[in-house]
């Protein structure tokens, strides 16, 4: 029910709600995913939001709804997709809804709604936050099958970290059409460290992800506004001043209205929010004040058990506040403040015993009944309301509850700072411990699972250096062991290095042969493989593997012998390395575990890439992505698949589709080391194609520029690499020279195959650039390099191309290249030996050669490689023939062409040609690349040139 302080013209608000009806229809055709709506507290978000929705449920849209509220800071995790998904639950029933998922999904949901049963179990508690995720993401996608589907989600900068990863993951990887996800958020609660400020700039960066800002209201809507509330046109002074009062924040017109225009305007506002609620009768006020306790929306029966009014007592108390529309009516019998600026401002006005006393009440009753609140929510209001009220111990039990439940429902993010109220309180609660059966060590052990879960490194590291300064490594090593671990992996994720030691340390704290040990070996093995430290690397892992067979652990047998299989790979030993992996695979499969099924795919998908079967990688990956959904482990080795399918890609000059899988795998939110690993791929085809800037800011972001020291040989090697093909590109020989020098300087070097035999030929050009200006320097690096080469294998037919590059046997190099379907490393062979036949006099061989490498460029878009052999062409003095431009571009480049010279952008360009944006900058890339140009203005001047928008 409305009041007559609410206009009933809508007003100022025509544009915005044009633009939300236009992602709309770019939603329904797959072109949009989400709407990020900002706005100042009181201007008017809600409102237009839900004109849109009236306006779409109307044309045929299903719309659900769910909204942040302020107690998910305190840990009510998936709050929006809880209130959502209990929506559809009572329009369709948990049998329809379970059925549009696959079977056994619903265990899923189950953690969030008990009507869909016992939730799953695995005890893999990434694999299933991960799996939750793509839940929500299927239900959304069977639900747009047949019928427009838009999820309203308000006020999200009070989300919790749990749903701000969801909204993220949302809105990165839905892209099935009729779907649209509208969110809100107030723009004046972002300070500088609100979480939200990352997600709002990483989704910006999404195609198909739109942001909207609402502005204030001018001084003649306003003026619209009061005329709609007052039923006539005000005067000019009286719209002045309410004008000026207010600053076109329409909640505050309200209030001003609703004050009497002739009234002294209330100074601050809270008397402005306020000044409705004073009004209203006393006893009124006195149970909006115990209904602001409970928060933004509290349900009717809880509402009356604490204020002990019978309920026409409470209906006869709430209909003025109704009437004033300040309380609204939702569903379920709930009241729901009309903004949450009146609750805040109603909250805030409690004295300090009153404030303890409506939370202790709230408390109480929610303990006597926890049907009270909606399902699954009873664990975090208790412990929000006894934390309210002051009490010690009830405030530490029900946090220790509420993050035993958060953490059940993968919210570990949210499981934090409740376990963090656990650790405050404990020493004024004298038995803490028998109270909720664990010492404060176990609650720290328990912050730090949870916080290296949640990717919360520093809060991790943290933990776990109170819970190790609390235990005796002499009585507990087992436990010691397992908190020096947990600490060795923060280290490693936030890119620090040297952790061997601490490892070394954890193993010397598990000499007997327990699991335990087994464990802690599993970990130090893995990491001396990628160390470079093969021979103690080996070791353990037999030493693991004997024991994990004695005890019969298969599951830690099978990550032994992936790591066993990463010690081949690195060694040069590929043949083996597929042969280990396919017995950690049987394993896997003959456990039922996932997580092995998954990583040794992953590694099976690099294995093959390096023996040049590059279509059986790109097939196994296609399997390994699969699986990794099937067993909720996408972030994991999903990731990790991700990235072996773009190294494919990229070696066999698939760059396109290697950037799109890198993008793909950047929005999974990868952990550092793994986004260093996919942001090296990208700068190979940015190198590749001369996006030096691209290639600088990555060598920058992953720390090879400022020369951050690596552990891992594989990660030293590549990063090298890069930046030697950068200075070399750059037209720097010498500085590239002297990074040569000081990874050759190095005490060992990579005895992986071809990543090895692959810097080695890069090596070997750098030397050529320099023989003439430092010759002496190039000799030496040319005699270090032979001192590698001669201990080198030659693992596989990728390898063996390399060697021929090194050795200078450019014409086999590129033979063998073109066998393996690697055009840019064939185009490059080929330049170089065409090269060597000019330096000969053999100018037609040269043009020949010349004649095959030029299109492998040309179809790359490989700039560089293009200027290269269009240079060397000329000094030969063989033309190359042009095709004209109109023969040269396809009729669909012709027709962005036709748009580019016409200044639309990138979205307009998409929109009128109903593509996509991302697609459309692939047209504008090869236009450019095709017509020899580098910037859109040139593009149009040479379409006009050539006369190609007039055929």
């Amino acid at each position: 029910m409305l009041g007559r302080s609410v206009s009933p013209v809508f007003v100022g608000r025509e544009e915005q709600l044009a633009s939300l009806s236009e992602v709309f229809d770019e939603a329904r055709k797959g072109a949009a995913t989400a709407v990020l709506l900002g706005g100042e507290a009181g201007v008017g978000k809600t409102r237009l939001v839900q004109r849109f929705v009236e306006q779409a449920a109307r044309d045929g849209a299903r719309v659900l709804y769910g909204g942040c509220v302020e107690l998910s800071t305190e840990g009510l995790a998936y709050a929006p997709f809880t209130a959502a998904l209990r929506q559809l639950v009572r329009e369709q029933g948990p049998g329809q809804v379970a059925a549009l998922l696959p079977e056994g999904a619903e265990r899923d949901l189950a953690r969030l709604l008990p009507e869909f049963g016992e939730p799953s179990g695995d005890g893999e508690t990434d694999a299933g936050r991960a799996r939750l995720f793509e839940q929500f993401l299927t239900l959304l996608e069977r639900l747009a099958d047949n019928r427009p589907t838009i999820l309203l989600i308000e006020d999200i900068h009070w989300a919790d970290r749990s749903s701000r990863d969801l909204i993220a993951f949302l809105s990165r990887n839905l892209r099935t059409p009729q779907v649209l996800i509208v969110m809100t958020y107030r723009s004046d609660d972002l300070h500088r460290q609100h979480p939200l400020r990352p997600v709002l700039a990483e989704l910006g960066r999404v195609d198909g992800v739109y942001r909207l800002d609402l502005p204030r209201l001018t001084r003649d809507e306003v003026a619209q506004q009061m005329a709609g509330i007052l039923g006539n046109a005000p005067e000019y002074p009286t719209v002045q001043k309410v004008y000026d009062r207010s600053e076109g924040i329409p909640l505050f017109v309200e209030a001003l209205l609703d004050s009497g225009a002739d009234s002294v305007v209330p100074q601050s506002m809270q008397d402005l929010i306020l000044g409705a609620v004073e009004r209203l009768p006393e006893e009124t006020q006195r149970v909006l004040r115990m209904a602001a306790a409970g928060g933004t929306r509290v349900g009717h029966a809880l509402l009356a058990a604490v204020s002990g009014l019978s309920d026409i007592e409470l209906e006869t108390a709430l209909r003025p506040a109704i009437a004033g529309n300040v309380l609204q009516i939702a569903d379920n019998r709930a009241y729901v403040f009309r903004h949450a600026l009146i609750r805040e401002a109603v909250h805030e006005e409690l004295l300090p015993g009153e404030h303890q006393r409506l939370h202790a009440r709230y408390a109480e009753e929610i303990s006597r009944d926890r049907a009270l609140v909606p399902p699954g929510r009873a664990a975090v209001e208790l412990a929000h309301h006894w934390y309210g009220a002051r009490d010690d111990l009830w405030a530490l039990v029900s946090a220790w509850e509420a993050a035993r439940k958060s953490s059940r429902a993968f919210a570990y993010t949210e499981a934090i700072p409740l376990l963090e109220r656990v650790l405050m309180l404990w020493d004024r609660v004298p038995d803490a411990a028998e109270r909720i059966g664990a010492d404060h060590t176990a609650v720290l052990e328990r912050a730090s699972e949870a916080a290296q879960a949640g990717g919360e490194l520093d809060r991790g590291i943290k933990f776990v250096k109170a819970a190790l300064s609390q235990l005796d490594e002499t009585r507990e090593p087992d436990r010691v062991a397992k908190l020096i671990v947990r600490w060795a992996g923060f280290k490693v994720d936030k890119g620090k290095t040297c952790v061997l030691d601490d490892l070394r340390h954890a193993l010397r704290l598990v000499p007997e042969p327990t699991l335990d040990r087994v464990e802690v070996v599993m970990t130090i093995s893995r990491h001396l493989m990628l160390s470079g430290d093969l021979d103690e690397g080996f070791a353990l892992v037999e030493e693991g593997l004997r024991l994990a067979r004695e005890l019969g652990d298969k599951c830690l047998e099978g990550d032994l012998l992936l790591n066993q299989a990463l010690g081949h790979s690195i060694a040069g030993e590929t043949e083996a390395t597929l042969a280990t992996n396919m017995d950690a695979l049987a394993l896997g499969h003959q456990e039922g575990s996932g997580r092995l099924i998954t990583r040794a795919i992953g590694n099976n998908i690099d294995a093959l890439n390096e023996l040049g079967r590059w279509q059986e990688a790109l097939d196994l990956s296609e399997e390994g992505w699969r699986l990794s959904k099937k067993y909720g482990r996408l972030r994991v080795s999903g990731l990790f698949v991700l990235n072996n399918r773009a190294e494919t890609l990229e070696a066999i000059g698939r760059w396109d589709e290697a950037i799109e899988t890198v993008e793909r795998a950047l929005n999974l939110g990868p952990t550092l080391r793994k986004r260093h690993h996919l942001l090296r791929v990208r700068a190979d085809v940015a190198l590749g194609r001369g996006d030096l800037a691209l290639v600088e800011s990555i060598l920058a972001e992953i720390g090879v520029l400022k020369e951050r020291p690596e552990d891992f040989v594989q990660d030293i090697t590549n990063s090298t690499r890069l930046r030697i093909g950068w200075h070399l590109s750059r037209g720097e020989p010498d500085q590239a020279l002297a990074v040569a020098e000081r990874v050759l300087a190095r005490p060992a070097q990579s005895p992986k195959a071809m990543l090895g035999w692959r810097l080695l030929s890069l090596l070997k050009s750098v030397c050529d650039a320099s023989e003439g200006t430092e010759p002496a320097r190039a000799r030496t690096v040319r005699k270090q390099a032979a001192e590698v080469a001669s201990r080198l294998k030659v693992s596989g037919p990728v390898a063996e191309a390399y060697r021929l590059s090194y050795s200078g046997d450019f014409d086999a190099a590129a033979a063998a290249w073109e066998r393996l379907s690697r055009p840019h490393n064939q185009a490059k062979a080929l330049l170089r030996a065409a090269a060597l036949s000019a330096r000969s006099g053999d100018r037609e061989g040269a043009a020949s050669r010349l004649a095959v490498a030029a299109p492998l460029a040309a179809a790359l878009r490989a700039a560089p490689l293009i200027g290269e052999i269009e240079a060397l062409s000329r000094r030969v003095g063989v033309g190359s023939h042009q095709q004209e431009g109109s023969e040269l571009l396809t009729p669909r480049e012709l027709e962005v062409l036709r748009l580019v010279a016409l200044g639309r952008t990138n979205r307009d360009i998409a929109s009128e040609l109903f593509i996509s944006a991302k697609t459309v900058s692939v047209h504008v890339s090869n236009i450019l690349a095709k017509l020899g140009v580098t910037t859109r203005g040139e593009a149009a001047a040479a379409a006009h040139r050539l006369s190609l928008l007039t055929r």
